[in-house]
């Protein structure tokens, strides 16, 4: 698997918006996602840019680091996102630090993992030390992905804003000491 991670950019726009109707074709839940993208491709990665310095942001967001992994073809694979802190009630209990994405067509060869590592890589830079990783009880290559990367289990309770069970993960983030 060769793969690299970029920040946004309208340079991706044919490669993103391909995920993104890869999407809506095989999981539509997660489309919804990315409708903005389609709306105004240009201003969706303003946004994002943006949300990295933590300008102009919306209410009830903080600041996010925004990555996506592109093949070695040129595809977009998976897209990451590591919320400088959790200090909203909603991050704090049922979003977490981190979130990712795996196309769903790219599902099944590893992206999780990188997309998961991409995020870490960004929370040494801003030295936060610990995250928080929420996934979904019955997502279990999610759960094994967070588990891989040294996630524990804090706790697992019906979410009101997911309609569903969740699992709360701790990761310890590594020092980059060498």
């Amino acid at each position: 698997m060769s793969v690299t991670i970029v920040k946004p950019s309208t340079a991706l726009e044919r490669a993103f918006l391909a995920m993104v109707d890869d999407f809506a074709k095989l999981d539509a839940g997660n489309a919804e996602f990315y409708a903005e993208a389609k709306a105004d491709f240009e201003m969706y990665v303003q946004r994002l840019l943006d949300e990295e310095r933590g300008v102009n942001l919306r209410d009830g967001f903080v600041p996010c680091t925004h990555r996506w992994l592109v093949e070695v073809g040129g595809a977009v694979v998976a897209t990451t996102r590591l919320r400088h802190n959790i200090d909203t009630p909603f991050l704090a209990s049922d979003g977490g630090h981190i979130g990712y994405d795996v196309s769903p067509s790219w599902r099944g060869r590893g992206y999780g993992h990188r997309a998961l590592d991409a995020a870490l890589v960004q929370a040494r830079h801003l030295k936060i030390n610990r995250v928080l990783l929420v996934a979904d009880e019955s997502n279990a290559a999610s759960r094994a992905v967070i588990e891989r990367q040294g996630g524990e289990l804090e706790s697992i309770a019906f979410s009101d804003v997911w309609r569903q069970p969740v699992c709360r993960y701790w990761i310890r983030v590594r020092r980059n000491d060498g």
